[in-house]
């Protein structure tokens, strides 16, 4: 977990020495439609367009529901999950991304993690909303987990966003911020296992089979930035036909911490150049 413990002390550094021509930088021009930096360790908005438009979220609010399961009480990471049909259903039926989960095997809660956040698994949202969520039924179960999701963004004050899905997709009343997002990332990152998850490009996790065998699950991360951009340290992707293309994003340089959100950017590639020009003009701020 060094990782982890490194990733937690640059998220509370104090800010870098600026240059002195700081003040004279030009904000770059982004593809996005909304975009959002600050730096993490003040809290001091470094550049903002559209930072207050409420826009569809894509799979980005699948920080959420890694946030809403990280801060349950008494969290056994190691606990197993049973995977059900209706998540692999649910996924075809959608035309959703998948972590290929196989009914009748058995997840650990850490090991979903990976699922929701590398390949950005609808199923493992699935899984991990019947998990966490409270009720007699698996509905029941789903709308009480969406609830504290939607709990935690007032918690944290997040007044423009809201879920109605436990991942984020297809739906017409899940949106947020480029303010807000960033808002929930930078409080996420506070968790060890957030910040070990999300930093991991790849991971290979031996799951146990319905008959009790084993199989071995393979996971890449759609996040880019990691390996691309010197200092990345996650966070996540997402997509879709209304989302477009989005992505939160975080990295370290020199002891500052930058975090922020493009969404609805024009293309996958275009919005990993904007968050790469929006964290440049960061460090720089």
């Amino acid at each position: 977990m060094s990782v982890a413990a490194t990733a937690g002390a640059v998220l509370t550094a104090g800010p870098f020495s600026a240059p002195a021509q700081a003040d004279t930088l030009r904000p770059p021009t982004i593809a996005a439609r909304g975009g959002y930096v600050m730096n993490n360790g003040t809290g001091k908005t470094l550049f903002a367009k559209a930072a207050d438009k409420r826009l569809p979220t894509g799979s980005t609010a699948k920080i959420m529901t890694a946030r809403v399961v990280l801060a349950q009480r008494n969290l056994n990471l190691d606990s197993k999950v049973t995977i059900q049909k209706a998540y692999s259903d649910y996924i075809v039926s959608n035309t959703a991304s998948s972590a290929r989960l196989i009914v009748g095997d058995k997840v650990t809660v850490r090991q979903l993690l990976y699922g929701l956040m590398l390949p950005s698994g609808c199923d493992a949202a699935f899984a991990l909303a019947d998990k966490f969520g409270s009720g007699s039924t698996r509905a029941k179960r789903v709308k009480s987990f969406i609830g504290k999701m939607n709990a935690t963004a007032r918690s944290l004050g997040m007044r423009n966003t809201h879920f109605d899905s436990f991942d984020g997709i297809g739906k017409t009343s899940n949106y947020s911020t480029p303010r807000d997002l960033t808002k929930l990332a930078s409080n996420a990152m506070t968790y060890p296992m957030f910040r070990t998850v999300v930093k991991t490009k790849s991971t290979k996790q031996k799951v146990t089979t319905r008959n009790n065998g084993y199989r071995f699950m393979s996971w890449t991360n759609t996040n880019n930035l990691l390996g691309t951009y010197s200092g990345t340290l996650g966070v996540k992707t997402g997509s879709g036909p209304e989302a477009r293309y989005c992505l939160v994003y975080a990295a370290t340089r020199g002891g500052k911490t930058v975090i922020g959100t493009v969404l609805a950017s024009s293309s996958q590639a275009h919005r990993t150049t904007d968050a790469k020009k929006l964290m440049n003009y960061g460090f720089k701020k």
